[in-house]
């Protein structure tokens, strides 16, 4: 797997408001992941869009990778998200998803992978 610069994420195509994202979008930005989106990341993509249409974008990663990690306690928690989304589920199932980085989302800590 290629070294990324944990900024270009920041730099990436996502989409200008979170009203504006589509699916082949999503599809288009996990490709750039090397991430082959299956059901059980479309969940995880509806859950974060669905999360932040309720608690709003500005939301800590601390608590974003919270509910991630309680939405899937029953597959494995934490453990289960990286097998999703390798290099962190905050920042790739948020780029992904079409929504703004959490505040401290690069932080080695909280589900990011550099």
């Amino acid at each position: 797997m290629p070294e990324m610069n944990p900024m270009a994420v920041e730099n990436s195509n996502t989409p200008e408001g979170f009203d504006e994202w589509t699916e082949e979008q999503a599809i288009a930005l996990a490709s750039e992941e090397n991430i082959e989106l299956t059901d059980a990341h479309w969940e995880m993509i509806h859950f974060l869009r669905h999360h932040c249409e309720e608690h709003g974008t500005t939301c800590s990663a601390r608590l974003v990778l919270k509910a991630m990690t309680t939405q899937v306690k029953d597959r494995g928690g934490k453990r289960y998200l990286y097998t999703l989304f390798p290099r962190g589920p905050v920042v790739q199932a948020c780029k992904i998803a079409g929504i703004p980085l959490p505040p401290y989302s690069l932080d080695l800590s909280f589900g990011s992978v550099h």
